[in-house]
């Protein structure tokens, strides 16, 4: 690809994600099929629509967009999670239990465990079978020899969860400096009625501007702190909205992360929640990131100490 097309190509992305932004959906659309036009080889503008056509209601739809970018990246696992989301919004509950078990072999083959066994059981949420359950065992029982792994240990609880009673026995306590013992620092998320925020509109046209001018790190932080004054107002579905944007920026941002697990809570998507915070914790401690884990643990703390949200934990 020429560098003119290349510019082209993420001018239309952009456009994409400010209209989502903005909740201009249509635009949106228009700005995806422009740039799959110019990167027909490319999955992300395929799996971008998938994602508007869902907020639209129209799954059928979605599960178009999501094949279309499958069928350019076959293992690209967001598409996988995608098209499960659109299968089972149309009530094809196998289908996208069958779904999910492309995306569970792929994790279990990279060696993410935790995550393998997550995905096999909420394959096995959606439509029962002996293989199905067979596979969450197995997976159960190899998370039960990972030593010492907050992860591990959450994925395993949550597995037993959905297991008739086995041989494999609860993980025990988490180990010396465990998720709550190294909690340190401020809450990740402070109280949004301590806080005096701003106009969430008047960030997201911030957001917007600093995109047209090239600045990803201003438009991030816009885009976070109209995420906030979002959610300061009850407007949880807009929040989502803006950090969905701000993660098309910033896709590794640690406190992006955390905002987005609060209003998961927010909804009442408890299991979301419980997984976004495991992965983060695995991420920071594989890249030894020490302040992520710090802010992730910190807000796992924070959690515990909330009574609506004690369940919570990795």
């Amino acid at each position: 690809m020429s560098d003119d097309l290349y510019e082209g190509y993420k001018d239309a992305l952009r456009r994409g994600h400010v209209a989502a932004l903005r909740g201009r959906l249509d635009a949106a659309l228009v700005a995806y099929a422009e740039a799959a036009g110019i990167a027909p080889d490319r999955a992300l503008p395929h799996a971008s629509r998938g994602g508007v056509l869902l907020r639209l209601d129209r799954p059928a739809d979605a599960l178009g967009a999501y094949d279309a970018a499958l069928q350019r990246t076959p293992r690209d696992e967001a598409a996988l999670g995608g098209r499960a989301d659109a299968l089972a919004a149309l009530g094809r509950r196998v289908d996208a239990a069958h779904t999910l078990d492309v995306l569970a072999d792929l994790q279990e083959a990279a060696g993410r465990l935790p995550e393998a066994c997550d995905t096999a059981r909420r394959a096995l949420e959606l439509a029962e079978s002996r293989a199905r359950r067979h596979h969450v065992s197995a997976l159960a029982q190899r998370l039960r020899d990972v030593p010492a792994d907050a992860a591990a240990a959450a994925a395993l609880e949550r597995a037993l969860g959905m297991l008739e009673p086995m041989t494999v026995p609860p993980p025990g306590p988490p180990p010396a400096g465990g998720a709550h013992a190294a909690a340190t620092g401020e809450a990740a998320l402070p109280d949004a009625a301590e806080t005096e925020l701003p106009d969430g509109s008047r960030l997201g046209a911030e957001a917007e501007d600093r995109l047209d001018q090239g600045d990803a790190a201003g438009a991030r932080d816009a885009l976070v702190a109209a995420a906030t004054a979002y959610r300061a107002a009850g407007r949880v579905d807009a929040a989502l909205d803006a950090c969905y944007l701000a993660l098309a920026v910033a896709p590794a941002d640690t406190e992006l992360h955390l905002i987005l697990t609060r209003l998961y809570l927010d909804r009442g998507w408890r299991t979301p929640a419980t997984d976004k915070l495991r992965l983060l914790d695995r991420l920071a401690e594989l890249s030894a990131d020490k302040a992520a884990r710090t802010a992730v643990r910190g807000f796992i703390a924070e959690l515990a100490n909330e009574p609506d949200e004690a369940g919570v934990s990795t």
